[in-house]
């Protein structure tokens, strides 16, 4: 790895008229999601954080969730959260750089243990994630020993590697039917775990997980967005309760309603999902109009350009997984990839 130029304190980065000429490309594919009169105010980050990138040999993983000028501005790959991870173990790149949150890097450096994995807010947490604990999969095992443990990759290490098999909230359904058995304790999300329900003769043992963005979506306010666009169409991620599901044309993944709008092109759209979803389909999509619940997820937005910049100088903050927990959360991805990848949450 190249040994980066001094660092820039962050009040020293102007707007000039090169940085300008520079980054005009970038800007263009997200004109119609980024205001013009915020492109002085990110430009000189992205432009540093680019010079960054290559001198560290790094490369920048970006969730769907992050905002435009992350998602757009900086990243290398885009996707979600199996999705970056692998996509971050095929480069030769020394460095990878999360924005997404902590799971998420967990999960990249479990499929690139040779690398440097970090995240730039060691904050960016998750409700899904932090409901549930190693400890509390083994007393599940211990309280339905005939159960195997299929397991949300919307999780720490930890709790991977307790798992029998991943799965993605696009594959989940099959997942559980290729394990040819009558039921299965299905982990952590409680609204995932109701909607695989729904789609399958498996007996579905839930837990009481759920994600503080999706969970905050109701019925009454998927109509309401109806009597204004009567012919919009709605597409929600299936972590959102039932009776919100119920309301909705589609349900997939991030990646499924991303896919539903480039394929479809609908007139008029509501993604039920974390906000910045809407903003960065919605670039790639200028002739759709999106109705735009905007439920934002606290901890996607701790991740920034000043701390990715950040990150990349100081190279923090890195992320490490016990091997031998690493090497067991592995095998349970594998065994989900052997079945069929999906697309994650």
């Amino acid at each position: 790895m190249s040994s980066p130029s001094a660092p820039h304190s962050l009040e020293s980065l102007e707007y000039t008229p090169e940085i300008a000429r520079e980054t005009a490309h970038i800007f263009e594919r997200m004109r119609g999601v980024v205001p013009e009169v915020e492109w002085p105010v990110h430009a000189p980050y992205i432009h540093r954080i680019e010079e960054l990138k290559r001198e560290r040999n790094a490369v920048v993983l970006a969730h769907n969730y992050q905002t435009p000028e992350i998602f757009y501005g900086v990243s290398d790959f885009r996707g979600d959260s199996l999705g970056l991870a692998q996509e971050g173990a095929r480069t030769d790149a020394e460095v990878i750089v999360l924005c997404g949150v902590h799971f998420m890097a967990e999960t990249a450096k479990i499929l690139s243990p040779e690398k440097t994995v970090l995240i730039p807010d060691l904050r960016a947490g998750c409700s899904l994630a932090e409901s549930i604990t190693g400890d509390d999969v083994r007393r599940l095992r211990e309280q339905y020993p005939d159960a195997p443990v299929v397991t949300y990759v919307n999780t720490s290490a930890d709790v991977k590697a307790e798992s029998d098999i991943c799965c993605t909230s696009s594959n989940a359904v099959q997942v559980v039917e290729s394990l040819g058995v009558d039921r299965v304790i299905f982990l952590p999300d409680e609204y995932l775990a109701k909607y695989v329900a729904t789609q399958t003769e498996v007996e579905i043992i839930e837990w009481q997980g759920r994600c503080e963005v999706h969970e905050r979506f109701t019925p009454e306010e998927v109509r309401g967005y109806r009597d204004a666009a009567p012919d919009l169409v709605v597409l929600a991620h299936p972590e959102c309760p039932p009776e919100v599901l119920a309301e909705a044309d589609y349900v997939g993944s991030t990646s499924g309603m991303a896919q539903y709008v480039q394929e479809r092109q609908p007139a008029n759209v509501a993604m039920i999902t974390e906000c910045s979803m809407s903003d960065n389909v919605a670039a790639e999509n200028p002739g759709v109009n999106f109705i735009r619940p905007c439920n934002l997820c606290p901890h996607m937005k701790r991740i920034t350009l000043p701390r990715i910049l950040r990150s990349l100088e100081r190279l923090e903050h890195p992320v490490e997984v016990d091997p031998v927990m690493a090497e067991r959360a592995r095998s349970a991805v594998e065994r989900m990839l052997a079945v069929g990848r999906g697309s994650g949450g």
